[in-house]
């Protein structure tokens, strides 16, 4: 199988000449995730020179077809020949996969709105007002301190509840009380109307709500900070090919800059080009233990690091706090993004399969819930930077994605 490439303003037309049966579908495949990959959302498949086509070629076909058109992108087959035109009608889709004989070259008709285009030596952004002024109030529950020894017991146990309008981070498990989560606590991070945390029961599965109608997620919570409130600003970003990623420090201090504060709150869907970080193994509320869980080496029973980026091209939901001069209550919570990083953060992901996101503005509850909803969630993990001088990898970083942003305008320590 051969496949070129013609790019015509925003759309991408492959020619393919050959056979797309069962042995060369994977070849497709490969190239229309590249595609995809790379930013072109609206695709011609020109299939003129195929001889056969299998049903897994077809499935390759509608796959594309129904994952662009979720996006508001295009899939169309144009001049297919005339082995293929017969397969297409006689399994009914050769309406809904064809491309209009009028406009042969026609350029997409949906245009994404475009923002105001901010340029930085790493990446691309277009930024987009939400809300003008617009801010969120962050509240700090638990002492994270407790983490040190973990000395969690009953008394540091609240129920939180979680709706769209909040951001949140920190240690927390779904159930009922502190009983039936005691063994259970570890990462978790809320945004958009869905929760999502990585227990530390042995089996290793990250579990996720999804508000629903009048239910919303709710979990006991160790520590946490849960910023209520709207987001000011929409960033889309893209990083410069010759970056490889853009690192969550320079975003973390793009989005200050842009919200004027001295801390603000993100909530991120992006393409991960490398996650960095780690989880806990054990619950640090089932009973004291000295030096838990960061002591040399008992840490390596405690805690699961990732000493290369992992969840690499993955779906990323990121949600956390940035601050380019922590002080009071937030200093204890907050964390150097890199070496040499000027911001602070404290930022937890969930890693989901890959799915392409839509350009333009988006709706950050909607983002979320159907990402949670038809992607598989693969963990959660606390974002790290690695610091040690003779590492590669030393922080995670992003291929492109939509970064909704606020200025914390107020921090409330729990009242004792």
């Amino acid at each position: 199988m051969e496949i070129s490439r013609l790019h015509s303003g925003d759309s991408l037309e492959l020619v393919v000449k050959g056979r797309l049966d069962a042995y060369w579908a994977d070849a497709l495949t490969k190239e229309l995730e590249r595609a995809v990959r790379g930013g072109d959302h609206h695709v011609r498949l020109n299939l003129a020179g195929v001889t056969y086509i299998s049903s897994i070629g077809i499935r390759v076909l509608v796959q594309f077809y129904q994952q662009l058109q979720g996006i508001q992108g295009s899939f169309v087959v144009s001049s297919p020949s005339e082995p293929v035109k017969k397969v297409l009608e006689m399994s009914g889709l050769g309406r809904l996969l064809a491309a209009s004989a009028a406009t042969p070259g026609a350029a997409p008709s949906a245009v994404p709105e475009a923002g105001r285009r901010l340029e930085k030596p790493d990446a691309v952004y277009e930024v987009f007002e939400v809300s003008s002024g617009a801010s969120l109030r962050c509240q700090l529950l638990g002492d994270p301190g407790l983490l040190e020894g973990c000395r969690f017991d009953a008394a540091h146990s609240r129920t939180a509840r979680f709706p769209a309008s909040t951001l949140a981070v920190g240690l927390g498990a779904f159930g009922h009380d502190f009983e039936e989560c005691r063994s259970r606590f570890g990462e978790f991070l809320a945004l958009g109307g869905a929760a999502a945390y990585q227990p530390t029961d042995g089996s290793n599965v990250a579990d996720y709500l999804v508000a629903e109608g009048s239910f919303v997620p709710e979990l006991q919570v160790l520590y946490a900070a849960v910023c209520e409130g709207t987001f000011s600003h929409l960033l889309r970003f893209e990083a410069r090919a010759e970056t490889g990623g853009l690192r969550l420090s320079s975003l973390a201090q793009t989005a200050l800059e842009i919200t004027g504060g001295k801390a603000a709150g993100l909530a991120m869907v992006a393409e991960s080009a490398g996650l960095l970080g780690a989880a806990l193994r054990q619950s640090p509320a089932r009973g004291s233990a000295e030096g838990a869980p960061f002591r040399h080496p008992e840490i390596r029973q405690w805690l699961s690091f990732s000493p290369e980026r992992t969840h690499q091209r993955a779906l990323a939901a990121v949600a956390g706090l940035a601050a380019s001069s922590p002080e009071g209550p937030l200093a204890a919570l907050v964390r150097p993004l890199g070496n040499g990083a000027a911001v602070a953060g404290h930022f937890h992901a969930a890693a989901f399969s890959y799915r392409p996101l839509q350009k333009g503005r988006l709706e950050l509850a909607a983002a979320v819930q159907s990402l949670f909803q038809a992607e598989t969630l693969q963990g959660v993990l606390h974002l790290l930077a690695d610091e040690r001088d003779a590492a590669g990898a030393v922080e995670s970083e992003f291929v492109r994605g939509a970064c909704w942003v606020a200025p914390v305008s107020q921090i409330t320590p729990e009242k004792a």
